[in-house]
């Protein structure tokens, strides 16, 4: 029978399918049939993109940086699309066996089930829709289409003759531009099978714990006699009688067309069920048991997705986007960095402790973070106690927002002071006497550092910081006079600047005050009196550990589309802000403080000389103690790493946590540090010129 004869046949028996969509007749009239028209009935010209380019939403992954270790999933419905080739063909024979058994004699709408529709609809009353596997196909496609609006998508699945028809037109075009396997695969990808899996991917791992190339007959046959009522005979929550039933029912059309022997079938009928189900995770709080860690990792993953334009314009566009786009997202995380920097910080305080150290750390030159670590459970259940934050949250204590100001961070912003200070051409020898207090022209209100209105700073052990000093000697001893004077010198302003520059974020109403309108005048900025968190301070030092190249911090090695096609906001986001030799200066005094030395010999004293002999490596940062102790902090980086960690309360700044914990603290940093560089080659920095080092000169603003 030709195409064209097959289609006007099909248009007269159209109408007895029609009838049993409860449109309250028995038949539609002839008259009926023939007032639509042969025209209206036929195959469309062209096909809408839903059916030219289908995308079905499917469940994005996230992956640690390995590539295979997940972290967790989103997704709205759970779906990842597989090639046809890659189901077993005793599957794609179930599914035909179940939903369309003429399925490769038909041209998308089977005339002999649409007669046989018109009888039992005329003699019995029934509903039968005579729908074929292709026409269920592109009822779906359209109902689950992200592109089409609400009303779109609801009109694929309405009760209505102009439904029927559309389906039927759509059916036959589509089986004109297609091969039937590649309708076979996309069907089976779209198909829902019950207890939330969509498509065969995800219903292989969700009943079986396997994928769709594994699929016994048994399996299939299951499977595939899901999809008439997937909610009421799923196995896991509904009827599993009921769902052997349906099994037995494929079995038996599988022996009947021929596709599997009757003795197959048989035994495939005595099997029981043997479930293995494995549910897929769902956002942050679904990552492993054995991994709750990961939890802020990722949640700071969706920050980060949820300000990226390239995946819609609004926030809720982009998580419309993530939940539904199928990405293959490569995170930066380092799962073994990511253990060792949990068990650090678990010596510095137990989970059991209200205090925390926030740590992160960050690959310089490529902004990526590998590890984000806090002594708390990343969860949404409730506190005991008045905190916020302890034992349970779901806050961002690293990497701060969503309410998360950040913590005072001490003397480790005197880095910003130093550079300032290069820049506008002061030597790294740069002299002065430090006295025990320096009375400074920034006006203050009251406090123990007042003077008259005016801010002064005392040095912590005037015995020990006191005298000629130079950037070398001032920062390894943490001499605060001495930067208290530097900072008059260049300009608080200019200190301010160089610290948003490389990535200091004022998350406090008052400091985004201070630094947008009184800045030239906010001389304590530099002894640390802005809150910060871990992140920003770890990105911070590894722009100078990079020769001053700063990168946005990022969660992301990669990110690939379902075709394959890497997508560029995965890509590092850096450039250069600091002239070489400035930040090669920064980073030769920033060796004093760790104990180590340099070139020029300038380094005499440090607050954590224990750091760098233990490391056996060259090695630079500062350590932080915000006033009264409430806050400790160190930061240490090597080219490769920078590691920042904060001992601070989150509920609770009057709590301060006291100097002793910062022995902790470099103890953790110096573990974590030789651990996660263990296999990796010991690499110097590369030392400034003597011009920087020795000479006086115009501002040093150069690349």
């Amino acid at each position: 029978m030709n195409r064209a004869h097959l289609n006007k046949l099909f248009t007269v028996l159209l109408a007895g399918v029609l009838a049993g969509l409860a449109l309250g007749a028995a038949a539609l009239p002839v008259a009926l049939v023939f007032g639509l028209g042969f025209k209206n009935l036929m195959p469309y010209a062209a096909l809408p993109e839903s059916l030219k380019t289908p995308q079905p939403a499917q469940r994005s992954n996230l992956y640690a940086s390995d590539g295979r270790t997940l972290i967790t999933s989103f997704y709205v419905e759970d779906r990842v699309d597989v090639p046809v080739e890659e189901v077993a063909p005793v599957m794609r024979q179930a599914i035909v066996a179940a939903e369309d058994v003429r399925f490769y004699q038909h041209h998308g709408v089977d005339v002999r089930g649409v007669a046989r529709a018109f009888t039992a609809n005329r003699r019995e009353g029934t509903r039968q829709g005579a729908s074929t596997l292709t026409m269920q196909y592109v009822r779906n496609a359209l109902a689950g289409d992200p592109r089409l609006t609400e009303e779109q998508r609801a009109r694929a699945t309405e009760i209505t003759v102009g439904r029927k028809i559309r389906e039927m037109r759509y059916a036959l075009t589509l089986e004109r531009r297609i091969s039937k396997d590649e309708i076979l695969g996309r069907y089976l990808n779209i198909a829902y099978f019950g207890a939330g899996a969509y498509g065969i991917a995800a219903a292989s791992k969700r009943y079986f714990s396997t994928t769709p190339a594994k699929l016994t007959l048994a399996q299939s046959a299951l499977l595939a006699g899901l999809v008439r009522s997937p909610d009421t005979d799923d196995p896991i929550n509904g009827d599993a009688d009921s769902a052997l039933g349906r099994r037995a029912y494929v079995l038996d059309r599988m022996v009947e067309t021929g596709q599997v022997a009757e003795a197959d079938a048989a035994r495939a009928k005595g099997e029981l069920l043997n479930l293995k189900p494995s549910a897929t995770p769902n956002d942050c709080t679904a990552v492993p048991a054995g991994h709750n860690d990961w939890g802020f990792f990722c949640d700071w993953f969706t920050q980060w997705w949820n300000a990226q334009p390239a995946f819609g314009k609004t926030v809720d566009e982009r998580q419309r986007t993530l939940r539904r786009g199928g990405w293959s997202i490569v995170s930066s995380l380092d799962a073994d960095v990511q253990a060792k920097a949990t068990e650090q910080v678990l010596r510095i305080y137990p989970n059991s402790n209200e205090r925390a150290a926030p740590t992160a750390v960050v690959q310089p030159g490529t902004g990526r973070v590998l590890a984000m670590a806090v002594n708390r459970t990343y969860s949404v259940a409730p506190n005991a106690a008045a905190g916020q934050n302890y034992p349970n949250t779901v806050n961002q204590l690293v990497a701060g927002g969503g309410g998360i100001e950040g913590y005072q961070a001490g003397s480790t912003f005197k880095l910003f002071a130093v550079l300032a200070a290069l820049e506008a051409g002061l030597p790294l020898n740069t002299e002065f006497d430090s006295p025990s207090v320096f009375v400074t022209k920034y006006p203050i209100d009251g406090g123990p550092a007042s003077c008259g209105g005016h801010w002064c700073p005392e040095n912590a052990n005037p015995a020990w910081m006191d005298g000629d000093r130079t950037m070398w000697d001032a920062f390894g001893r943490s001499v605060n006079t001495y930067f208290a004077w530097l900072t008059e010198r260049v300009g608080a302003d200019r200190v301010v600047e160089m610290a948003e520059r490389l990535g200091i974020v004022f998350r406090s109403p008052e400091d985004a005050r201070l630094a947008r309108d009184g800045a030239k005048n906010w001389g304590p900025f530099t002894l640390g009196v802005s809150s910060t968190t871990p992140l920003d301070l770890a990105n911070a030092y590894a722009t100078v550990a990079a020769e001053g190249t700063w990168c946005r911090p990022t969660p992301i090695s990669s990110i690939t589309d379902p075709t394959g096609r890497k997508v560029a906001a995965g890509n590092p986001d850096c450039r250069q802000v600091l002239d070489t030799e400035v930040a090669r200066a920064a980073t030769d005094a920033a060796r004093c403080p760790v104990g180590d030395q340099t070139m020029y010999r300038g380094c005499d004293g440090g607050t954590a000389e224990q750091l760098a002999p233990g490391l056996r490596r060259p090695l630079a940062g500062k350590t932080g103690s915000s006033e009264r102790n409430a806050t400790e902090t160190v930061v240490a980086f090597t080219p490769q790493l920078s590691v920042a960690t904060i001992a601070a309360n989150p509920d609770n700044p009057r709590d301060a946590v006291g100097g002793g914990v910062q022995v902790r603290q470099i103890e953790a940093v110096g573990r974590l540090l030789a651990w996660a560089l263990r296999d990796e080659p010991v690499l110097d920095f590369v030392p400034p010129s003597q011009t920087v080092a020795f000479q006086r000169t115009s501002p040093r603003t150069g690349n």
